[in-house]
C-alpha cells in the first residue's frame, strides 16, 4: 500500500486544482499592466527607474511568474509611487499567486509536513493516544482542543500532525490563526503567502465562494488543516481583548460577553462548507474557548498531573511535594529538565525534586507557566522560586526574559483574558469556590449558592472546559471533587471587582456558606445529577 502512495502523488493535479495557481499571477500582471499605464511609463522606462529588467517586468504582466518576490513587487510599486488602496492590492495579488502556486504544491512527491517540532513532547502520551486515533477514525473531521493559555495545545496538535502526516502519506497545511503569527503583506516565502490567503480566506466566511479556490485544491485527497489559536481569528473576541486591559471589567469576566461575540462566528460557516465540499478533509482546531457553534469533537486539555505526596507545611490542605522513593510526575520531569541545563550545579536529590514539586504545585502543573519560572533559576536557586511562588506566583509566570515589542502579552496577561470572558453566571460561581483550600463537591456549591445541582453541574462542566479547575480523584463511593487553580485564585484576587459589579452570589458570607457546605457535604452523590456531566 505505501508502495503506491509516490505515485499517486506524482498524479497532476486536475484542472479545476491548478486554476487557483494560474489566476493568481494573471490578476497580478493585470494589476501591474494598469498601474504602470497609470503612471505613464513603458515598460523600458519602468526598468530603468526600478532597476528591474524588463524581461521581468514583461513575465509579470503576462502572469509567467509563480512566485514573485516581495522586493522586486516593492521597488516597482515604489517607482510608480504607488501608495494607499493601489499598493496594498498589488502586494495582495502578489501574495495570492504564490499562495496559489503554493496550493498546488502541497501535494508534491513529499506532501507538506507540519512545523517541525524544538523540542520533545514530555508528559502527554494518553492525551496524544486519543487525539491521534480520533485523527485516524474514518469519521472523525473535526476535531478542538481547548484549554488554558500556555497548557501546550499547539505542541500536542504539533505532535498529532506529525504523526497524521507520517502514516496517513497526506498533506497538513498549518495556519497559525493567533495575531502574533500574522505575516506581513509581502510575503517572504510561499508557505507564508498561502498561510496568510487561507487566514483571508476563513475570515471572509466563505461569503461569495471565497473558500471555493481551497476547496478546488483539495477536493477528495486526504488534508489535515489544522487552525491554530482560533481565539484572535478575524472577526473573533480575542482580537479586541488581546494586549490591552478591558476598563470597568474585573479580573473574574463580568463583562457579559456572550457565546456569539466568539470569533467562530466569523469563519465557522465557511468551515463547516469546506468539510462539506472536501470529504477526506479533517480540521484540527486549537483554542482557548470551546466553540458550541461547531459540530465536532471536543478535547479538553489540562495541565500535567501533579505529583502525589504529604502536604506542603506552609500551605496546609493543599497537596504537597512528591515522595522522594516514587516518580514525581511529568510536571517534576519538567521543571526538573529546565534545573539541568540551567542550573548544572544542581543535583537531583530528594531534597531539590521535593522543593521542584511544590513549586510545580503552585504553578498548576502549567507548562509554560514552569518554563517561565524555571527561567529564573539563573537567578534564585530552586528553594528561593518556592518562596516567591508560595506567596506571588504571578511575579515568575511571564518569564525573565525582556517582553519582545509587539510580541503580545505573557502568560498573565492571557490568563486574565480567559477570566475576562466568562459570563457573570461563571464568574460569580468561580468567585464563590475560589477561596477555598480543599477540594469541594458539585451538591455542596449548589446548596450554597441556593441553586439546583443540574444547574450548577453545567457550570462547573463549562468551568472544566475553559481549564479554571481540576478535577480531584473522588472518595470511593463519593461524587467527584474539584478545585481552583491556584493561579486563577491568585490572578482573581489580585484585581479587585469593577464598581457596579454584580456580586451578589460573591459575598463573604456566600462564601462562608460555601465552605460550610463542602466541610458537611454527603458523600453519597445526589440523585439530581444522575446523567449530568461534572
Amino acid at each position: 500500500m505505501h508502495a503506491q502512495a509516490p505515485a499517486q502523488a506524482q498524479a497532476p493535479a486536475p484542472a479545476s486544482a491548478q486554476a487557483p495557481a494560474t489566476a493568481a499571477p494573471a490578476a497580478l500582471g493585470a494589476l501591474l499592466r494598469s498601474a504602470r499605464r497609470g503612471a505613464g511609463l513603458t515598460q523600458e522606462q519602468l526598468a530603468g527607474l526600478s532597476t528591474v529588467s524588463v524581461r521581468a517586468i514583461r513575465d509579470l504582466e503576462q502572469g509567467r511568474v509563480q512566485h514573485p518576490r516581495k522586493d522586486t513587487i516593492r521597488l516597482l510599486a515604489d517607482t510608480m509611487r504607488l501608495s494607499g488602496p493601489r499598493r496594498a492590492a498589488l502586494q495582495l495579488a502578489a501574495a495570492s499567486a504564490s499562495a496559489g502556486s503554493t496550493l498546488g504544491g502541497l501535494y508534491g512527491v513529499e506532501p507538506a509536513p507540519p512545523p517541525a517540532p524544538l523540542r520533545p513532547l514530555a508528559g502527554r502520551g494518553a492525551e496524544l493516544r486519543a487525539l491521534t486515533g480520533l485523527l485516524g477514525a474514518e469519521h472523525e473531521r473535526l476535531l478542538t482542543v481547548v484549554g488554558l493559555p500556555g497548557v501546550g495545545k499547539s505542541r500536542l496538535a504539533q505532535e498529532a500532525a506529525l504523526c497524521f502526516h507520517a502514516q496517513a502519506q497526506a498533506p497538513v497545511l498549518w495556519v497559525p490563526m493567533d495575531r502574533t503569527a500574522e505575516e506581513p503583506a509581502t510575503p517572504r516565502r510561499p508557505q507564508s503567502a498561502l498561510v496568510g490567503r487561507v487566514r483571508t480566506l476563513l475570515g471572509q466566511g466563505g461569503h461569495g465562494g471565497s473558500l471555493d479556490e481551497l476547496a478546488d485544491v483539495i477536493r477528495d485527497r486526504p488534508t489535515l488543516l489544522v487552525l491554530d489559536g482560533c481565539d484572535a481569528a478575524p472577526g473573533g473576541r480575542g482580537t479586541e481583548v488581546r494586549g490591552g486591559d478591558v476598563g470597568g471589567v474585573d479580573a473574574w469576566g463580568v463583562d457579559a460577553w456572550g457565546v456569539d461575540a466568539w470569533g467562530v462566528d466569523a469563519w465557522g460557516p465557511g468551515l463547516l462548507g469546506l468539510l462539506n465540499s472536501c470529504e477526506r478533509l479533517k480540521v484540527l482546531i486549537t483554542t482557548r474557548r470551546p466553540e458550541r457553534a461547531l459540530d465536532g469533537r471536543v478535547l479538553p486539555l489540562a495541565p500535567l498531573p501533579l505529583p502525589a505526596g504529604p502536604p506542603d507545611p506552609a500551605h496546609p490542605g493543599r497537596p504537597g511535594a512528591a515522595s522522594p522513593a516514587g516518580p514525581g510526575g511529568p510536571a517534576v520531569e519538567l521543571m526538573l529538565s529546565y534545573v539541568g541545563h540551567l542550573r548544572p550545579d544542581l543535583l537531583p536529590t530528594e531534597s531539590v525534586v521535593a522543593t521542584v514539586a511544590r513549586i510545580c504545585h503552585a504553578l498548576d502543573g502549567l507548562p509554560q507557566a514552569l518554563e517561565a519560572a524555571g527561567s529564573w533559576l539563573l537567578l534564585y536557586s530552586p528553594e528561593q522560586l518556592l518562596e516567591i511562588v508560595r506567596s506571588t506566583p504571578l511575579a515568575l509566570i511571564d518569564g525573565a526574559a525582556p517582553a519582545v515589542p509587539g510580541g503580545g502579552p505573557g502568560l498573565s496577561g492571557l490568563l486574565a483574558d480567559t477570566l475576562r470572558g466568562l459570563s457573570p453566571r461563571l464568574a460569580a460561581l468561580l468567585r464563590a469556590v475560589a477561596p477555598l483550600s480543599c477540594p469541594w463537591t458539585v451538591e455542596a456549591a449548589a446548596r450554597a449558592l441556593g441553586s439546583t445541582p443540574t444547574a450548577v453541574a453545567r457550570d462547573v462542566h463549562a468551568l472544566l472546559l475553559h481549564g479554571l479547575l481540576r478535577q480531584l480523584p473522588a472518595v470511593p463511593g463519593g461524587p467527584a471533587r474539584f478545585s481552583v487553580l491556584n493561579l486563577v485564585r491568585q490572578l482573581g484576587a489580585a484585581q479587585p471587582t469593577a464598581p457596579g459589579t454584580p456580586s451578589a452570589s460573591c459575598t463573604p458570607s456566600a462564601r462562608a456558606a460555601v465552605a460550610t457546605a463542602v466541610a458537611t457535604a454527603v458523600v453519597e452523590p445526589s440523585p439530581a445529577l444522575a446523567g449530568v456531566p461534572g
